[in-house]
């Protein structure tokens, strides 16, 4: 069987290359929805949140934030821990930084950089 990559999943372990397709494609559709990433954008401000600071100032039930957080700990992307009778959500970032090195490093950082500072540019 050819490895594929590494991925973190709260202990090293090699993943085939198709369970690293399936892990991949799980954290694509957990980056898909907004409110996936709304909740994730809160999580890297500031980790360790409880499901009822997360629902705080969402546009969505306490039942729909669990469904999203559920989502996103699928993917890997948010990791959990008890912390007394609370549970805390923190922001698992390696699944990203794999899309990054994967899909992203490849291409000349330059270039990508010069266009993101002139959309900024033409934005303001």
């Amino acid at each position: 069987m050819q490895l594929f990559s590494c991925i973190y999943l709260g202990m090293d372990k090699i993943l085939s290359e198709a369970e690293a397709a399936t892990a991949t494609d799980r954290v694509f559709k957990a980056l898909a929805d907004p409110g996936r990433r709304r909740l994730l954008d809160r999580l890297r401000v500031k980790g360790g949140l409880t499901l009822t600071a997360l629902c705080d100032g969402m546009p969505m039930s306490r039942q729909a934030v669990k469904k999203h957080l559920t989502q996103l700990e699928e993917a890997n992307l948010v990791v959990t821990r008890w912390a007394g009778r609370e549970l805390e959500h923190y922001l698992n970032p390696m699944p990203i930084h794999a899309i990054t090195k994967r899909w992203i490093k490849p291409f000349e950082h330059a270039r990508l950089d010069a266009l993101w500072n002139l959309k900024k540019q033409l934005e303001d």
